[in-house]
C-alpha cells in the first residue's frame, strides 16, 4: 500500500503551470527574449542562421527531454523550455523566409493548418484540451507541439504585419494588444478558455517581438537604444527571477482537485463548438479582408517586364550611399560610426521591404542576404576589418 499512494498522486499531477498573471508575464518576456536572443547569436556573435538554429534545436531537445523526464511541472525545467522553443520557433520561420524564401503569406497559412490539425488530432485521441488535464507523456507532447507551432506562426504573421505589409512593430504591436485585450474581454463574457488562451498565447508572439524592437532600435526610429545583447539579459534576469518567486511560492501549481475535475475526457457542448466556428470565422475573415483592403489600397507598383526593369539605381541608391559610408568607417576604424551606419541600412531596408520585395522578389532576397552577412560582421562582438571590408564590398557589388 505505500508504494501505491505516490503512483495514485503522481496522475494527478500536472506538467504545466497555472494560467495566472505571472504566466503571462514570464511569457511577454520570453517571447521578447526568443526574438532578441535569436538576433544576438545569429548577428552579434556572427554564428549565421543555420548555425544558430542548431544549437538552439539542440539545447531544445535536451530542454524538453528534462521536461518529459519531470513528469510533473517544476518552473525552472518548464520555462526553460519555453524560452529555446520560443527562440526555435522564431528561427524556424526565418529559416522558411531567409533561406528557402517561402513568402510570409504562404508560412502563416501553413503553421495555421498545422496547429489546427495538431489541435484536432489531441481532441481526436484525448477528447480533452484543458490545461490542468497535461497528466500524460501523450497529452504533454500535443501541448508542447502546439507550442512550437503559436511561436512559428506568431513569428509568421507578425512579420507579415510589420514588415510584409509594411507597418512597422509599434503598428503591430499595437494591432495585436488590442486583439488581445479584446479576447480577454470575451473570455470575461464567456469565451471557451482554451480557446481563448491559445489565441492570446498565438498573438503575444508579434507582441513580445514589438517590445523587443521598441527596446533595441536607436534613439532616432523612435527604439531606446538598448540593443540586443542588454534587452536580452534583462529580459533572461526577469525571467529568472519570476521563476524563482514561482519556484519558493508554489503560486502556479496545480492543485490535485482542479485536475481532478477537468481530468476526464469530455464531449464538448454545441455552445463550444459554435463558439469556436464561429471565432475561428472572424478571425479568418478579419484578417484576409484587412489583408486584401490593405495591399489593394497600398500604392500600385508596376511589374517587372523585359523592357522595363522592375528595380533600378534610384530604387537602391540610398542603400548604396549608407553602404559606402559604413565602408569609409570600417577603413578608417570608426567602430561606432560603422554600427550607426549599419543601423540605418537595416531600419531603410526594412522599411523598403513591403515596396521593393514584390518589384523583384530573387533581386530583394540577394541583396537581404548581403546586407544580413555586412550587419553580422558589423554588429560582431569579434569584429573582424578584413571581413567587414569584405562583406560590405560584397554588398556594394550586389546593390550595383
Amino acid at each position: 500500500m505505500q508504494t501505491e499512494e505516490p503512483l495514485r498522486v503522481s496522475a494527478f499531477l500536472n506538467r504545466v503551470p497555472e494560467v495566472t498573471i505571472f504566466f503571462w508575464i514570464i511569457k511577454v518576456l520570453g517571447t521578447t527574449v526568443g526574438e532578441t536572443a535569436a538576433d544576438f547569436l545569429n548577428v552579434n556573435l556572427n554564428l549565421g542562421l543555420t548555425v544558430t538554429s542548431v544549437i538552439t534545436g539542440a539545447l531544445l531537445a535536451g530542454a524538453l527531454f528534462v521536461q518529459f523526464r519531470a513528469k510533473r511541472y517544476v518552473p525552472s525545467i518548464y520555462w526553460s523550455a519555453v524560452v529555446l522553443i520560443s527562440i526555435f520557433g522564431t528561427l524556424v520561420t526565418d529559416n522558411l523566409t531567409d533561406v528557402l524564401n517561402v513568402p510570409l503569406e504562404v508560412s502563416t497559412v501553413v503553421f495555421s493548418v498545422l496547429l489546427a490539425g495538431t489541435f484536432a488530432v489531441w481532441y481526436w485521441k484525448e477528447k480533452n484540451l484543458s490545461m490542468h488535464s497535461i497528466v500524460t507523456a501523450q497529452r504533454e507532447a500535443y501541448y508542447w507541439l502546439a507550442i512550437l507551432f503559436t511561436f512559428a506562426l506568431g513569428t509568421a504573421a507578425g512579420d507579415l504585419l510589420a514588415e510584409g505589409l509594411g507597418l512597422g512593430y509599434f503598428t503591430t504591436g499595437i494591432i495585436v494588444a488590442v486583439a488581445i485585450a479584446a479576447i480577454a474581454v470575451a473570455w470575461r463574457f464567456g469565451l471557451n478558455a482554451v480557446l481563448s488562451f491559445w489565441l492570446i498565447y498565438i498573438l503575444t508572439r508579434p507582441l513580445g517581438a514589438s517590445i523587443g524592437d521598441l527596446l533595441t532600435q536607436p534613439h532616432k526610429y523612435g527604439g531606446l537604444g538598448l540593443g540586443t545583447p542588454l534587452t536580452s539579459a534583462l529580459f533572461i534576469a526577469a525571467i529568472v527571477g519570476t521563476v524563482l518567486y514561482l519556484s519558493v511560492t508554489k503560486k502556479d501549481v496545480t492543485s490535485i482537485e482542479e485536475v481532478k475535475k477537468d481530468i476526464a475526457p469530455k464531449k464538448e457542448s454545441t455552445k463550444t463548438v459554435l463558439q469556436v466556428a464561429v471565432t475561428l470565422g472572424i478571425v479568418l475573415l478579419a484578417s484576409s479582408s484587412g489583408y486584401l483592403w490593405y495591399t489593394h489600397n497600398e500604392q500600385a507598383v508596376p511589374l517587372a517586364t523585359p523592357q522595363q526593369p522592375a528595380h533600378s539605381v534610384e530604387d537602391y541608391s540610398p542603400f548604396t550611399t549608407i553602404s559606402q559610408n559604413m565602408l569609409a568607417a570600417v577603413s578608417a576604424n570608426d567602430a561606432a560610426k560603422a554600427k550607426a551606419a549599419a543601423n540605418d541600412l537595416e531600419h531603410e531596408w526594412d522599411v523598403a521591404e513591403s515596396r521593393l520585395k514584390p518589384l523583384d522578389r530573387a533581386k530583394w532576397t540577394e541583396i537581404d542576404d548581403a546586407i544580413d552577412a555586412v550587419l553580422r560582421e558589423v554588429r560582431s562582438v569579434k569584429p573582424n576589418k578584413e571581413r567587414e571590408l569584405k562583406a560590405i564590398h560584397e554588398l556594394l557589388t550586389t546593390l550595383s
